[in-house]
């Protein structure tokens, strides 16, 4: 549900629609990961790290010209959306391979496109136009309670929190075992929705306020189903 409602809408009299429940998609298909590839994927992903310092200095910038340009307009230029939401799919590819997952051995492309084949992908709805007044509060008033949970998740940034130690158990399990458990990988991509969702918000592409709500497993949940149509009147007895 919205924090403040942005406008581009989906809540009937019906109930929710899909995209207005969820705008934001995250999905992790858990493939099969070799034994000891991840203790050197920190090496594999340094091309991808410094091109991302790069692509996530232009996000910064261009998120400042969004929020005005969404102060004054009631609308996120759909060039610069689309750009921001490059940025945080090629993000998303390289942490699923690296250490926020560690679910594929498939080297993530070098693209800010969608890439339909590689099994770790994200979708944000673009919003035909955005609340004017949340754009000055969410980011950082709204957002605060949302920052808390994700800071427990990722240890604030600095690379511990509770998703790091998960993924380093699961490569001890690949290494010993060959196995990453499906469990844990449920409750990893859990986290790793929850932190997308926030992201999506923080950065101004969507009004509505990211779940309390730990989704786990690989895809999204299922649409929840249309409230039923309320029964008609039943006319006066003659």
């Amino acid at each position: 549900m919205s924090a403040g409602g942005g406008s581009d809408g989906g809540v009937g009299a019906q109930g929710l629609s899909w995209d207005s429940e969820r705008p934001v998609r995250v999905t992790g298909e858990l493939e099969h990961a070799s034994r000891g590839l991840w203790l050197v994927k920190w090496l594999l992903i340094i091309p991808h790290v410094i091109i991302l310092a790069f692509l996530w200095i232009a996000f910064f910038f261009v998120s400042v010209v969004a929020f005005f340009a969404i102060l004054f307009t009631a609308r996120y230029p759909r060039g610069m959306f689309d750009f921001n939401l490059g940025v945080l799919r090629w993000t998303w590819r390289v942490s699923f391979y690296s250490y926020s997952a560690l679910a594929t051995d498939r080297y993530p492309p070098f693209s800010l496109g969608e890439q339909p084949d590689y099994p770790a992908r994200l979708e944000i709805d673009y919003p035909e136009r955005l609340s004017r007044g949340l754009v000055l509060v969410k980011w950082w008033l709204l957002a605060i309670p949302q920052y808390i949970v994700i800071g427990i998740f990722t240890g604030g940034g600095y690379g511990g929190g509770l998703m790091f130690a998960l993924v380093l158990f699961a490569g001890i399990s690949l290494l010993f075992r060959a196995i990453y458990p499906p469990g844990m990988f449920d409750l990893v991509m859990g986290m790793n929705r929850w932190l997308y969702r926030v992201v999506g918000y923080v950065a101004l592409m969507r009004d509505e306020y990211p779940p309390f709500r730990l989704d786990m497993g690989p895809r999204e949940p299922a649409a929840p189903a249309p409230l039923p149509p309320p029964p008609a009147p039943v006319p006066p007895a003659a």
